[in-house]
């Protein structure tokens, strides 16, 4: 494999992201005592720092590759939401498709941090469905984007506040379907089972438990062989992939199956490492429909993004070095 020339490749991709974006703020200080007032530590802040997370993590990623990436989601009539556009047009990502909606707030997840600890997080949202007239206008960006943008993948990206509802999810998984468009998705609990007919689903082991309510007590091939054709069985999806935390992650195709271990890590903050395998996972498969690079690329990427604090995008050199020493013959 040419990874130079692959990842060359990457940069001819468009891609979509869809789902709901988060600012994350971070406020940084140091802990010297416990309150007089509350048996709590008192945190002494320092510095304050935004990130985009939640789906719009998954963009930051993809345009860290060097695809050309849009995002569609909606967002707050609120500073949050202004400054969440800032930073990702800061990041060359498309925002066009963004828009604000009266009666909802963009979510932004406040974490206290010491020492490279979290202390505390706060969290500001609003996580009921859109209402469907903000429906509406969300598939109507979708649809603009698809016809105008082209974009050879879609990702949804769902973390359960209110953006992917049941019917978003079906409408444009139809509307991709007949561009032939690859979906990928990232589920949560809610709407686990709602993703019928996509190209790729990527599910956590815990959400699979939940989402068809599994007792697994042995993580093995055989195993995750019968979850992947339980999923099939309901969303009648092409491929599995499941990540497994520190033993790595699953796939299955139509060809193939496989666990892919994990490499040794100086695992600092695993935030953040779902979308990056997401996002990775959907630009390789765009480029070459090879699922099984896909996934050791992804699980490289993974890994390596929990080597930060934080959300973090992937570092397209080093994943490239990273991938060429542990992937190239």
């Amino acid at each position: 494999m040419n990874f130079e020339q692959l990842f060359a490749d990457f940069t001819r991709i468009r891609v979509a992201i869809l789902g709901d974006v988060m600012l994350d703020t971070y406020w940084w200080g140091s802990v010297d005592r416990i309150s007089p007032e509350a048996p709590v530590p008192v945190v002494a802040l320092k510095q304050k720092e935004l990130r985009v997370g939640g789906a719009a993590n998954v963009a930051l990623n993809t345009a860290s590759l060097g695809a050309q990436t849009t995002m569609i989601s909606v967002i707050g009539t609120d500073t949050d939401g202004e400054q969440l556009i800032q930073l990702l047009q800061a990041k060359n990502i498309d925002t066009q498709y963004i828009k604000p909606a009266s009666g909802r707030v963009t979510t932004n997840k406040t974490r206290v941090m010491s020492r490279n600890q979290q202390m505390m997080r706060l969290d500001a949202e609003i996580t009921t469905d859109l209402d469907k007239a903000t429906e509406d206008l969300l598939l109507e960006q979708v649809t603009s984007c698809i016809n105008t943008q082209q974009p050879q993948v879609l990702i949804l990206e769902d973390y359960n506040k209110g953006v992917l509802t049941p019917r978003i999810i079906k409408e444009v998984i139809n509307l991709c379907k007949a561009k032939g468009i690859v979906i990928a998705v990232d589920p949560k609990k809610k709407n686990f089972l709602a993703y019928q007919g996509v190209t790729i689903f990527k599910p956590n082991l815990k959400e699979v438990k939940e989402g068809l309510n599994l007792s697994v007590d042995t993580i093995d091939l055989p195993s995750l062989k019968n979850i992947h054709e339980a999923l099939q069985q309901h969303l009648q999806h092409q491929v599995s992939l499941i990540t497994l935390s520190e033993k790595g992650v699953f796939y299955q195709d139509e060809t193939s199956h496989r666990i892919i271990p994990t490499h040794i890590r100086n695992i600092a903050d695993v935030s953040g490492a779902g979308d990056t395998v997401i996002a990775v996972t959907s630009l390789c498969y765009a480029a070459t429909k090879d699922m099984h690079l896909a996934a050791e690329m992804a699980n490289i990427a993974g890994g390596l993004v929990c080597e930060e604090v934080g959300t973090a995008a992937i570092n397209k050199e080093r994943l490239l070095q990273e991938c060429e020493l542990l992937l190239g013959e």
